[in-house]
């Protein structure tokens, strides 16, 4: 009896257990946990494999073009310049190598030369302001702009400078669009007018929007020396991408239940009020997918708007590393092209938080 009496007392100091048991429970009965390792192990394999494929692939065509090349000197120059070219590209030496799909491990290396190289740019902007500072100081008190760094921008400096670009780009299609959205859904008359224009202008190219945009800009700012590439880029972006909300935001609008309309004249709500409280709220399921599809589309066009305006973004980086021809160009080329890729990931789970944020139709699809 005494015995029994100490065994539940000791299990009584496990009670507190008991609820993270009761919870943890049912997820192993029901495999959660199994079913999670599986769709990690296949995510994983998936990867291992794609990193394999095109490790067979760079090998293949890194073979193909160094095979053509050592046929090639041998039939211009003869056995002797082929086997020297032979020689040349299996000592590595980066003069002679094929210049063609660079493998995982070149990309990896050249992800981390640029990751060393914005250290040392960082290094190097630092001490030009320390070493500035005393003299831009007494320029600044006499009314004079300061002396900033004028060096070239490093990697992390140009991914930074393409999100601000976007950034930008999204919140001019966002002020454009939402406001011409509502104003359209709220009248039929309006939606058939203007149907015209956005049937015509919405699958206008990136490059016509820039076009467009550096005819108008190129004339306000004439007699101004200061850079407008970005203000050129940003509104190229903004003007091509802000179609997707602008359609979406109209029809969020047009098709509010009419129960929803009815209780707001019952109630005698004004019309800003009805927007804001009633129409609004019940649009912004549609309105949010708009958002999404234009952040989607502006980091899109983004990369050929950079490349044309010659701003100092990811669009002219891949373009200059392909222009420049060097041996660790095209891998370059690959590490933006990953980061392109993330970022652009990145941006849609954002914007999908928020609209769960401020949504009452909660949206857990990818």
């Amino acid at each position: 009896m005494e015995q029994d009496i100490t065994l539940k007392k000791e299990g009584q100091g496990f009670a507190f257990l008991k609820p993270l048991v009761a919870k943890l429970t049912p997820k192993f009965q029901k495999g959660k946990i199994f079913s999670s390792l599986k769709n990690t192990g296949i995510t994983v394999l998936s990867v291992l494999l794609f990193i394999g494929l095109w490790q067979l692939g760079s090998k293949a065509l890194y073979n193909k073009e160094a095979d053509y090349k050592i046929e090639k000197a041998l039939t211009e120059r003869g056995q002797e310049a082929a086997d020297a070219e032979r020689a040349c590209i299996e000592s590595g030496d980066s003069s002679c190598q094929p210049n063609t799909l660079p493998s995982p491990s070149q990309v990896w290396n050249s992800l981390q030369s640029l990751i060393a190289d914005h250290k040392v740019i960082t290094a190097d902007k630092a001490a030009f302001v320390q070493k500035m500072a005393a003299t831009n100081a007494k320029l600044v008190a006499q009314g004079k702009d300061a002396i900033v760094y004028t060096g070239r921008a490093s990697f992390v400096d140009i991914v930074l400078t393409s999100i601000k670009t976007v950034f930008a780009g999204f919140l001019l299609a966002l002020l454009i669009a939402v406001p011409i959205g509502i104003i359209i859904g709220l009248s039929p008359s309006l939606r058939s007018a203007f149907n015209w224009f956005i049937q015509i202008f919405k699958p206008v190219s990136p490059v016509v929007w820039y076009l467009l945009v550096f005819m108008i800009v190129k004339t306000l700012y004439i007699g101004d020396s200061s850079d407008n590439a970005f203000v050129i880029s940003f509104i190229s972006v903004g003007l091509c991408a802000m179609w997707a909300t602008l359609v979406n935001t109209a029809m969020g609008v047009a098709s509010v239940d009419k129960d929803y309309i009815n209780v707001a004249k019952v109630l005698k709500l004004g019309t800003f009020q009805k927007v804001f409280k009633v129409i609004l709220p019940s649009s912004l399921p549609l309105i949010f997918t708009g958002l999404r599809i234009t952040l989607s589309v502006a980091w899109m066009v983004l990369i050929a708007i950079e490349l044309l305006a010659q701003s100092q973004g990811l669009g002219l980086f891949v373009w200059e590393e392909f222009q420049n021809g060097a041996n660790d160009s095209n891998a370059k080329i690959i590490v933006a092209m990953f980061v392109i890729g993330i970022i652009g990931f990145l941006l849609d789970r954002l914007m999908l938080s928020v609209q769960n944020l401020v949504s009452f139709n909660k949206n857990e699809m990818a």
